[in-house]
């Protein structure tokens, strides 16, 4: 089974070959970042009409590094969303093309559930149930999967995305677009005890995040300093209070349902410190953890094709005439914010 894997969910045209839902024939990513480091962030029209010229391209490159013509395809898997609304409107409408054109079923693919299938893809068959956290520039959510491979909601972020964080500070500090990798890079230098940032909801009894007080903070310690900041220091120290929260959150989730394995998936599961320092209290607690190669975190086609060919073992077909949808809830009701404040538990 041959699954063409299309993802356009944001700035990066992903598209790949994977066979038997495990085995990545081609895995071709066009990002956009130059196009949109001169704004410091994405800009949505931007990004769709790029994805328009660079999808077709990428398709033909996928086929040619996979070995594989078109008409050897099995199925067309897409990210349907959530994201933006016109880069994913790019990527459902070609991927209906194709499927029509080539008479193959067309899946449709939760942008989210393909971050957790990206696990499949280097560590093989899922060990469920799970703690599921998928942690990206657009969302920070906490989940429990089952045997069936079914999610419930847990906790997520009240207000910024983790990522959404890393961002906003690495143009406090003058880092540039996208902040995540120079941040992570830059803290490496310095010294994560030298600001003591808040660690929002941190003891709160909830499994929600909050980090728009933390970015606050960050900007005000920046302009108390003016030229005299450590910048090494500052970005080690607000890494250091992100992944204190997120180490937290999801082993006592892990604790509390009594589950013994973690699956991280999302743009900021390749952060070095998140990976570094959950691997050890794992290590610690005796609980498994798995996380996809850095390549596999961000965005591309080869978790979607893989999430696709799950869906198409269980008999899933998605209608051709479905829509983008760039609110689509990994879980019914549960969404990229909280509707509510954090509550207290017990």
């Amino acid at each position: 089974m041959l699954v063409l894997g299309i993802e356009t969910s944001c700035d990066e045209t992903g598209v790949a070959l994977v066979e038997g839902g495990r085995r990545v024939r081609s895995n071709v990513l066009a990002d956009q970042q130059t196009l949109h480091a001169r704004y410091g962030g994405v800009v949505p029209e931007v990004a769709s009409r790029a994805h328009v010229d660079l999808l077709h391209p990428a398709v033909e490159q996928a086929c040619a590094l996979g070995g594989a013509r078109l008409s050897d395809v099995d199925a067309v898997a897409v990210t349907i969303g959530p994201g933006l609304a016109g880069s994913l409107l790019v990527g459902v409408a070609a991927a209906k093309a194709y499927a029509l054109a080539l008479d193959r079923p067309l899946l449709g693919v939760n942008h989210l559930v393909a971050h957790v299938y990206a696990n499949v893809l280097d560590h093989g068959t899922l060990p469920l149930p799970a703690v599921v956290f998928v942690v990206s520039g657009g969302h920070t959510s906490l989940l429990a999967m089952d045997e069936g491979g079914t999610f419930r909601g847990l906790g997520q972020t009240i207000d910024d995305a983790a990522g959404e964080a890393y961002d906003k500070v690495a143009r406090v500090l003058g880092l540039g677009y996208p902040g995540g990798p120079v941040v992570d890079r830059l803290a490496r230098e310095g010294d994560p005890a030298a600001v003591r940032f808040p660690r929002a909801l941190l003891d709160d009894g909830s499994d929600d995040f909050s980090f728009s007080g933390l970015k606050t903070a960050v900007l005000r310690h920046v302009r108390a300093a003016g030229p005299e900041v450590n910048v090494a220091d500052v970005a080690a120290s607000f890494q250091e209070a992100v992944v204190d929260v997120q180490i937290s959150k999801v082993v006592g989730v892990a604790k509390r349902e009594g589950l013994d394995t973690i699956l991280l998936g999302g743009g900021v599961a390749a952060n070095s410190r998140l990976r570094a320092r959950l691997a050890a209290e794992a290590e610690r607690l005796g609980l498994r953890l798995l996380i996809p190669s850095p390549a596999l975190c961000t965005d591309n086609g080869a978790m979607v094709a893989c999430a696709g060919s799950f869906a198409l073992e269980r008999g899933e077909h998605t209608p051709l005439d479905v829509g983008a949808d760039p609110n689509l809830h990994i879980v019914p009701g549960f969404g990229r914010r909280a509707p509510r404040r954090a509550k207290r538990r017990g």
